[in-house]
């Protein structure tokens, strides 16, 4: 400090100044502004504290795909080849349900004449025993002759009762798969009609249509585009990938304005790009096997074709087997009317014995099932043609 000289020091004092007073009043001074300036610098101090006590925090992001490597046109492709597995697999099963029902349907139809055909070969050896038996009180006949004719009776009711319990059951089938109570009465439309069946002549048909309206072709051919389009995907992994992205932050508290202890965000856009460098040949790897899967399905579905092919022809064959069958029975069946008609007209005239009878009723019998068989097979026939074609409605 500089010296002040004794004189001003001396006018001071005179006035009643001295430093002690000066220094005083200073303080004075200089107290207040200190306080003003401390209380600015905390509250400084206080708005720079942060209460992090309790924080909040919330986003909401968006993500638009631009070009994913052709992966979301393969996993829409895939897409729709589901639907199209589900509708065909769903086909395969109709057409497998209708089968079955053709099957237990002229199974019914078989049994119901073959019941009529049991009771009538049971009218016919009771009628004989009748015969027999009162050309035994006149004796003209032999007691072995009747116990043979009532064993043919025992085994005609008991072949009838076979026939009923075997018609109860098939019905019950039918309506099972039908979806009807089991323990309905059901009438068929074929059961009263006199000749199931007529011949045919071998159909003509188109291998390649039949393959076509195959569903478990279609199912296999599903198969395979599927896997294609899965090595689509697998492929997408080594293609640069590019996307746009957007969203909103929010937080509280929160920076935007100072430390506000409220909720305030920021909108933010932008776009994603992701290239794939290396990755030690994974991606090339499932490709690989993903292609190796497709040329599996490949040969499969030509096997299945082949088989399908193999199938048709075997149907057509069995047509035409059915229908020659059909022919020889109905030849024998009228042979074997002639020879029941001989035989009992020879057994009325006393030259022909009960046996030989019996035996002509045997082979009517065996004639006229026959007959019934080959009518059903011919139906059969015809209903594993529309299968193996692929048209059964």
């Amino acid at each position: 400090m500089q010296k002040v000289p004794q004189s001003v020091w001396d006018i001071l004092g005179g006035l009643g100044i001295t430093p002690a007073s000066i220094q005083e009043g200073l303080g004075n001074m200089l107290n207040p502004l200190g306080t003003v300036l401390n209380q600015s610098g905390q509250r400084i101090v206080d708005a720079f504290r942060t209460d992090t006590r309790n924080v909040f925090a919330g986003a909401v992001m968006v993500t638009q795909p631009v070009f994913m490597g052709g992966a979301i046109i393969a996993m829409n492709k895939m897409a729709t080849l589901g639907e199209q597995l589900a509708a065909n697999s769903t086909d395969a099963k109709r057409q497998l349900t209708l089968y079955q029902i053709d099957h237990s349907y002229w199974q019914v139809v078989s049994l119901k004449h073959k019941q009529k055909l049991a009771q009538s070969y049971l009218d016919l050896v009771k009628k004989l025993d009748g015969d027999v038996q009162k050309m035994i009180e006149e004796g003209v006949a032999t007691r072995s002759e009747g116990l043979s004719v009532s064993v043919k009776v025992n085994e005609a009711e008991m072949a009838l009762m076979q026939v009923n319990d075997g018609l109860t059951l098939s019905k019950m089938l039918l309506c099972q798969l039908c979806g009807l109570p089991m323990n309905g009465e059901v009438t068929l439309a074929d059961e009263e009609k006199d000749d199931l069946a007529t011949m045919e002549l071998t159909p003509k048909v188109d291998v390649e249509q039949a393959a076509g309206n195959r569903p478990e072709l279609r199912q296999l051919q599903n198969m395979v585009d599927m896997s294609r389009q899965l090595t689509n995907i697998l492929k997408a992994g080594n293609l640069p990938q590019v996307a746009l992205t957007g969203g909103y932050l929010i937080s509280n508290p929160n920076l935007y304005n100072g430390f506000q202890k409220k909720f305030d965000g920021v909108w933010n856009i932008g776009v994603l790009v992701r290239v794939p460098i290396w990755n030690w040949g994974d991606v090339a790897y499932k490709v690989r096997a993903s292609k190796g899967a497709t040329t599996i399905a490949n040969l499969e579905l030509e096997e299945a074709r082949e088989k399908i092919e193999l199938q048709v022809n075997q149907s057509i064959f069995r047509v035409g087997e059915a229908n020659k069958k059909l022919e020889l029975a109905r030849a024998s069946t009228r042979k074997a009317d002639e020879n029941l008609r001989t035989a009992n007209l020879g057994f009325r005239e006393g030259v022909i014995s009960a046996t030989t009878v019996m035996e002509a009723q045997t082979a009517w019998l065996q004639a006229q099932s026959q007959k019934i068989d080959a009518e059903i097979d011919v139906k059969l026939s015809q209903v594993n043609l529309q299968k193996a074609m692929g048209t059964l409605e």
